[in-house]
């Protein structure tokens, strides 16, 4: 006899009432299993839970010998039962003992049944249980049948991860990173530590209704929502920052792809139309093409799976009318931002007094979110493949933004220990903080310019805290990056005057505007660039907008006017680039006069060396210029051809290894012979040991991010110059291609902290 399928809905109503019933979970669950099974029309309904050590237990049954319920235990694989739980896959066949896999338990009874339907109870593609109903006469399943059951799974694995089904539900999960206690560790963004609860940047949404009380309504928010989902889409395709190229634009090609796939949204109607909400129908069809690719071997398949994980939360947040990400309300104290990619204007715009820490999936230590979060002083990680999928929104974690090491749902002891840490480092800090008024010198006397990078007005207060000696770089960019409009010339000159404000009489070094490659203004329309780091970016962007940068020029001028404005290029290639860009500021220059403005009282111009073929132009460039400072940032990635923004390829190649060295070497020699100062204001300045190998090289103007300024301060209290020039030099001439190691021996030897 065929199952009356005109019911699945009022089966659906009704599972529902018990599932609001008052009754132990052993009742309500003996209770399901005897409703399905009247339903279906089947002699025998069945659950089947998974338990840890791949196990499936009896938990509840109509039809089955009812001793058999909590004895009855199968692998993962081992009957029938165990093969729907380890392919995760439904099995609908008319002789059951028949079947190759059949295992037969004479506890059970259940050798007079043959026909059996069996469906995987899943959550998130993992097997939570199965449902199995038997009948006694040899019968085919039909389609809607096998539908129907799979809606009815759906419906206990929701019930199982509310911790309705009370025991049940403390198998909610098979993945155990996601409900235990899991570490991992990954590459330091931003140093500090911190502890505090999840909040993710793309939150999900929890599915808090399964049965729905009007289909019609339910299909039309589907509908809505998946137009919305399409037409989100395409607007960010459409985006200045996406229209470019690049994988960011792959990603969201092949999300419209799957967006307008029609075999997922009949799948999704389809669902609704058997009784579900439009999020359920999204959440169950996901969790089956889930389940499918977790078990595939092919690497392509399965990187597609976050593709379509995403694209299912972004579909949910689109009905439960949220944006794409976590609002300023729901933003926690203490929060943790853990994020797939995240730009700088977006951590921007969370509010930084509530924001203790981030943990991004794909970034580097030199991306511009990383510049931001260093700028913010917020401990950041990255390099963490699927960790979002990990966390649920409030689950403990800490972020070890030295080591590179995130904890999710932490042990007490882990926690204890770096509570202990945390209380280490405040110490720490506090002595760094009684070195801010100390003069920068070397042990034997030899004063050294030390100054922090920055970009934002929240950079600022870090010149008084940590008592630098200026602004080494000031990036002018990221006004830019984070503004929705092109900033006007009036704006652009309050922003620079605060800066200069704020620095009183100490240096402040503006780098004009260096966007391109990895740094996108979102007002501005990009071509497409097979090679975005080495195409129309910086200067060379710049010389080619006279008018952009000739407003920027004016803004600086005007707002240094009575002071010393001090102005480098960023990507120099060739002599001729910086004779232009000079030329522009001379052009501006006279123009203001002409109009009677106030003008600066000195103006100094400068280069960034980042390019290696400025190399070999030094002694014609240098005597034009009045400073030049080293991006080691840039030079590094172009000597070794390498894309620092490259996950995989961010900690390949060592700063100190000695091509580089005798690079830096190579510069500061042409600055001597020139009689032109030469600094550096890249990364590898705010780490310690690098630090000290600049030392020793001759550089005597470095400058950091703010968080960097106290370690290397330390450092260089407790150098010896002379000491250190001779051990560099000894090292670079030796065999080893890195002087890493033996320069971090001698620090050792000499107690000097890096």
């Amino acid at each position: 006899m065929t199952a009356d399928i005109a019911g699945p809905r009022s089966l659906l109503r009704r599972l529902r009432e018990l599932m609001a019933g008052s009754q132990s979970a052993e009742v309500r669950l003996d209770r399901i299993t005897t409703l399905i099974a009247s339903n279906m029309v089947a002699e025998v309904c069945s659950i089947y839970v998974a338990r840890t050590g791949e196990r499936l237990e009896l938990f509840a049954t109509e039809g089955l010998n009812k001793s058999a319920v909590h004895d009855t235990v199968l692998q993962v694989g081992e009957g029938l039962v165990g093969l729907i739980a380890e392919e995760a896959q439904s099995l609908a066949i008319s002789d059951a003992q028949a079947h190759p896999r059949f295992a037969y338990r004479p506890e059970t009874g259940e050798e007079a049944y043959h026909s059996f339907l069996g469906v995987p109870v899943l959550r998130s593609g993992h097997t939570l249980g199965v449902l199995v109903v038997q009948n006694v006469r040899p019968r085919d399943y039909e389609d809607e049948e096998v539908e129907a059951l799979e809606t009815i799974a759906m419906v206990i694995a929701e019930m199982v991860a509310t911790g309705d089904l009370g025991e049940f539900a403390a198998v909610r999960e098979t993945d155990p990173r996601h409900v235990h206690a899991y570490s991992a560790r990954g590459t330091v963004l931003s140093d500090g530590i911190a502890l505090g609860r999840a909040v993710l940047h793309e939150p999900r949404v929890e599915v808090e209704q399964i049965i729905a009380e009007d289909i019609d309504s339910e299909r039309l928010r589907l509908e809505r929502a998946l137009e919305g989902l399409r037409q989100s889409i395409d607007r960010m395709l459409a985006s200045p920052e996406v229209a470019r190229g690049g994988e960011h634009r792959d990603v969201l090609e092949a999300y419209r792809m799957f967006a307008q796939d029609r075999g997922w949204a009949r799948s999704l109607t389809e669902a609704v139309e058997k009784g579900l909400t439009a999020e359920a129908a999204v959440q169950r069809v996901q969790s089956e093409a889930r389940a499918r690719m977790l078990r595939q071997t092919d690497p392509y398949l399965r990187e597609r799976l976050h593709d379509l994980d995403d694209l299912a939360r972004r579909l949910l947040r689109h009905l439960a009318g949220r944006g794409e990400t976590v609002s300023t309300d729901e933003l926690v104290d203490n929060a943790i931002l853990i994020a797939r990619n995240m730009g700088p204007a977006e951590l921007l715009d969370y509010d930084h007094t509530k924001v203790r820490g981030l943990i991004i999936e794909e970034t580097s230590p030199t991306s511009h979110v990383t510049i931001v979060a260093r700028a913010l002083g917020l401990p950041a990680v990255g390099g963490f493949d699927g960790i979002a999928e990990l966390v649920d929104q409030g689950d403990a974690v800490i972020v070890d933004g030295e080591v590179g090491d995130v904890h999710i749902r932490p042990t007490a002891d882990i926690e204890a220990a770096y509570q202990d840490k945390v209380r280490f480092r405040a110490r720490r800090q506090a002595q760094y903080a009684k070195l801010r008024d100390v003069p920068t010198m070397t042990s034997d006397g030899v004063p050294i310019e030390l100054g922090i990078n920055a970009g934002l007005l929240v950079d600022l207060p870090h010149l008084d805290d940590s008592g630098a000696s200026g602004i080494g770089l000031f990036r002018t960019e990221l006004q830019f990056m984070i503004a929705s409009k092109f900033p006007r010339l009036a704006e652009q000159e309050r922003h620079y005057r605060a800066v200069l404000d704020a620095a009183g009489d100490r240096p402040v070094v503006f780098r004009s505007l260096d966007i391109g490659s990895d740094k996108v203004v979102p007002f501005m329309q990009r071509s497409k660039e097979d090679n975005p780091a080495l195409g129309w970016r910086a200067l060379r962007f710049a010389l080619t907008r006279p008018g952009l940068l000739r407003l920027q020029l004016r803004a600086l001028l005007r707002a240094a006017a009575g002071r010393h404005l001090r102005l480098m290029f960023p990507l120099v290639a060739e002599i001729g680039e910086f004779v232009e860009a000079r030329s522009h500021v001379e052009h501006e220059l006279k123009a203001l006069k002409d109009r009677g403005g106030a003008v600066p009282e000195h103006i100094s111009l400068g280069v960034m060396i980042e390019v290696p073929a400025l190399l070999w132009q030094l002694d014609r460039l240098l005597p034009q210029v009045d400073f030049a400072a080293v991006g080691s940032n840039d030079l590094l990635q172009y000597l070794f051809a390498s894309d620092r923004g490259h996950p995989l390829l961010a900690e390949r190649y060592d700063p100190l290894s000695v091509p580089v060295l005798r690079a830096l070497r190579h510069i500061l020699e042409a600055g001597e012979r020139a009689g032109v100062p030469i600094s550096l204001c890249g990364e590898m300045a705010g780490r310690p040991l690098e630090a000290l190998a600049l030392l020793g090289l001759g550089f005597r103007q470095i400058s950091v991010a703010p968080a960097n300024i106290g370690p290397v301060k330390a450092m260089i209290l407790a150098t010896s110059l002379a000491g250190v020039s001779d051990e560099v030099a000894r090292l670079m001439d030796s065999d080893a291609p890195t002087i890493r190691q033996g320069l971090a021996d001698f620090a050792g030897r000499h107690n000097i902290p890096v």
